[in-house]
C-alpha cells in the first residue's frame, strides 16, 4: 500500500493538480471569511465561488502536462482542450443555471406568499451558486497554473517519504 502511495505522489502532474484544486477550495474559506467575518466550512465542500477550485484543477493539469510532456505535445493539446471546456462550462454554462435557479426561487416565494400559511415545505429552494463569474474562472486559472510552475518537476512528494 504505501508503495502504491508513493508511485501516485510521485506522479507531479496529479500532485500539482490536486494541490491546485486543494488550495484555491482553501481559499473559498479565506475569502468568505473575510468577506462575512465568520468561517463558514461548509464552502470547503461547495461549488461556486472565489476561486474556482475546477479552473485551479485543470489549469494545473494542462501546465504540468505542458512542462513535462512538452508545450507542443499531443497530451498538452488534449488537456488543454479539457481544460478549455471546463473553465467555459464554469463560467458560463453553470453559471446561467445559478441565475435560472435563483430567478426560479425567488418566482417559488412570490407563489408561496400568495398561498395559504403552511404550504412552505411544498416547494424546495434550488442551489443558486453553481457556476462561476469569468473573474472567479480567471483567478482559479492563475493559481492552477502558478502552482504548477512552482513545483519543480524533479521534485517529487514520494521523496519525502
Amino acid at each position: 500500500m504505501l508503495a502504491i502511495l508513493q508511485q501516485v505522489l510521485a506522479n507531479d502532474v496529479l500532485v500539482a493538480a490536486l494541490l491546485a484544486c486543494g488550495l484555491a477550495q482553501f481559499s473559498k474559506l479565506i475569502v468568505e471569511g473575510v468577506r462575512d467575518r465568520r468561517l463558514n466550512w461548509h464552502v470547503l465542500i461547495e461549488t461556486g465561488g472565489m476561486p474556482s477550485s475546477h479552473s485551479a484543477l485543470v489549469a494545473a493539469l494542462a501546465t504540468a502536462v505542458g512542462r513535462q510532456q512538452g508545450w507542443g505535445s499531443l497530451e498538452f493539446a488534449v488537456v488543454t482542450v479539457f481544460a478549455i471546456i471546463v473553465m467555459y462550462d464554469a463560467a458560463g454554462v453553470r453559471w446561467a443555471a445559478g441565475r435560472q435557479a435563483r430567478i426560479l426561487n425567488l418566482i417559488s416565494e412570490q407563489v408561496l406568499t400568495s398561498q395559504e400559511e403552511g404550504d412552505e415545505d411544498a416547494i424546495e429552494r434550488l442551489k443558486e451558486v453553481l457556476g462561476h463569474t469569468r473573474l472567479e474562472v480567471l483567478v482559479g486559472a492563475a493559481l492552477g497554473v502558478a502552482i504548477a510552475l512552482l513545483l519543480e518537476p524533479a521534485l517529487s512528494l514520494s521523496e519525502w517519504l
